[in-house]
C-alpha cells in the first residue's frame, strides 16, 4: 500500500504523516517513510539525532549526475539509471520506522535538472514497488509535484486541510490534479480543528466529508518548538489516526 500526503504549506502534513507512521508501526505494519519535500524535516519530526546532518539525496547533485551519465553541455543522459544500491546506502531507521530523505531538486535560475530528476523519479518508483510495506510519501507543499507526475504509482492520496480559505483552494486544486494523473483515491484530513464549526466550514468548502480530523493541539506545538519527536504523541491521537488507516486500507 502506497499512501501520499499533500496540502498547502504549513497545514501540518509532515506531523500527521509521522503520527500515522508511528500508529501503523505500533499496530503491526512495516513502514517506510519517504520525505520528498523540497524542504525535508521528517528526520527531526521522528526524533532522529542530528537531523541537520542528514543530506537529502536530491542535494547530492554530483551523485545524481554521475548515475544519470550526464556530462556538462551534453543533451544526453541515461533514462534508466542504476539506483539499486541507493536505498541501502541512505536508509535511516528510528524506533522501527525506516526513512528515506529524498528531497526535491531546486533548479532556481539554473534551468532544467532533467537528468537529476530522472534518477530521483526512478528511485522513488523502485521504493514504491515494495508490496510488503506501508509506504508513506510526504510530498512537497502545494501542487507542483502533481504537475511533474512524481506522485505516480500512489494508491491513496491524503490531502490535509485546515479551516482557512487558502487551504481549501489548494486542497481543491490538488484534488483536481490528482484526478488528472489518475490517483485511484483521494481523501481529505482536517487539522488544527478548534471547534465543530471548523469541520463544517471545511466540509462546506470541499463539498466532501473529512475522513478524520486532528484537534488544534498545544502539545504538538510545544514538541515542535523543543525539537522533540512528535511520534511519542501518537497514542493521544489514536482514534483519528485509526480512522485514516481504516479508510486507506478499505480497498
Amino acid at each position: 500500500m502506497k499512501i501520499a500526503i499533500s496540502g498547502k504549506g504549513g497545514v501540518g502534513k509532515t506531523t500527521i504523516m509521522a503520527l500515522l507512521a508511528h500508529h501503523l508501526n505500533k499496530t503491526g505494519h512495516q513502514v517506510l517513510l519517504i520525505d520528498a519535500d523540497s524542504s525535508p524535516h521528517m528526520a527531526q519530526t521522528l526524533g532522529i539525532e542530528h537531523p541537520e546532518e542528514v543530506t537529502a539525496i536530491a542535494d547530492m547533485r554530483e551523485l545524481l549526475r554521475e548515475r544519470s551519465g550526464y556530462t556538462e553541455g551534453s543533451p544526453f543522459y541515461n533514462i534508466n539509471p542504476e539506483i539499486d544500491d541507493l536505498p541501502e546506502r541512505f536508509m535511516l531507521e528510528k524506533d522501527g520506522l525506516k526513512l528515506m530523505v529524498l528531497g526535491a531538486i531546486q533548479t532556481g535560475a539554473k534551468g532544467c535538472a532533467c537528468a537529476e530528476n530522472t534518477v530521483l523519479k526512478r528511485l522513488l518508483t523502485k521504493l514504491l514497488l515494495h508490496a510488503d510495506q506501508m509506504v508513506l510519501l510526504d510530498m512537497e507543499a502545494g501542487v507542483e509535484h502533481l504537475g511533474r507526475g512524481t506522485i505516480a504509482g500512489i494508491d491513496h492520496l491524503l490531502v490535509v486541510v485546515i479551516p482557512s480559505q487558502s487551504s481549501l483552494r489548494t486542497a481543491l486544486t490538488i484534488q483536481k490534479m490528482a484526478r488528472d494523473v489518475r490517483i485511484p483515491k483521494v481523501s481529505f484530513v482536517g487539522n488544527s480543528i478548534a471547534e465543530p464549526e471548523d469541520v463544517a466550514f471545511i466540509e462546506r468548502g470541499l463539498q466532501a466529508p473529512l475522513v478524520a480530523y486532528l484537534p488544534d493541539a498545544a502539545e504538538i506545538r510545544l514538541a515542535e518548538r523543543r525539537g522533540t519527536a512528535l511520534t511519542s504523541l501518537a497514542a493521544t491521537f489514536a482514534a483519528p489516526l485509526q480512522k485514516i488507516v481504516d479508510v486507506v486500507c478499505s480497498g
